[in-house]
């Protein structure tokens, strides 16, 4: 069985030119600063060929940054015990990110719950709601703020796709996520 969320030619083929990083679990496991590490890895790599306009640079720099993060510490954060594959490409408009691991089947309906609420509607407008929905109810779990804010602010397209991993109601995760890059300076 597959589902899918959100910009359905986001998941449609294999990306070109593909940087991949895996992070293995093991004897360190793996932790909230594995993904900053990844993240800046990412952002350094690929922010490289803006690197003669600083502001560019900068702006390219933060955009991957932010991105890859959040989407690392998503996959950190709700992973059954296993490796995350993160896979990278850019060309001369988009940033576009692959992050592959697997997740508990007890965990998933839950947030194919939130993507169905996150995925329709202006990304602004829900983003918003939510802000105001967190004020509200400050322990509110699985907020979708991360999500909403790359959508609303960084014009992330961004798609989800769950399929069977094993017998072991585990659930395969592919999230992918594409961002505009200019490179009008180059």
């Amino acid at each position: 069985m597959t589902t899918l969320f959100g910009t359905p030619e986001l998941a449609i083929g294999t990306m070109e030119g593909v940087s991949r990083v895996r992070l293995f679990d093991g004897p360190l496991d793996l932790s909230w600063r594995h993904c900053a590490t990844t993240s800046d890895f990412f952002a350094d790599l690929f922010a490289l060929r803006f690197q003669s306009s600083r502001n560019d640079y900068r702006e390219v720099h933060h955009s991957i940054g932010y991105l890859v993060n959040e989407l690392i510490e998503n996959a950190v954060k709700f992973r059954a015990q296993g490796e995350i594959v993160i896979e990278a490409s850019m060309d001369s408009e988009h940033f576009k990110l692959k992050v592959l691991n697997d997740v508990d089947g007890d965990d998933v309906s839950e947030f194919q719950s939130l993507l169905a609420n996150i995925t329709v509607g202006d990304p602004k407008d829900l983003l918003i709601q939510r802000i105001e929905a967190n004020a509200a109810n400050p322990d509110m779990a699985g907020s979708g703020l991360g999500l909403l804010t790359l959508m609303s602010d960084y014009g992330a397209r961004m798609a989800w796709i769950f399929s069977t991993a094993d017998e072991r109601d585990r659930i395969c995760l592919e999230t992918y996520a594409s961002i505009p890059i200019s490179q009008t300076h180059n």
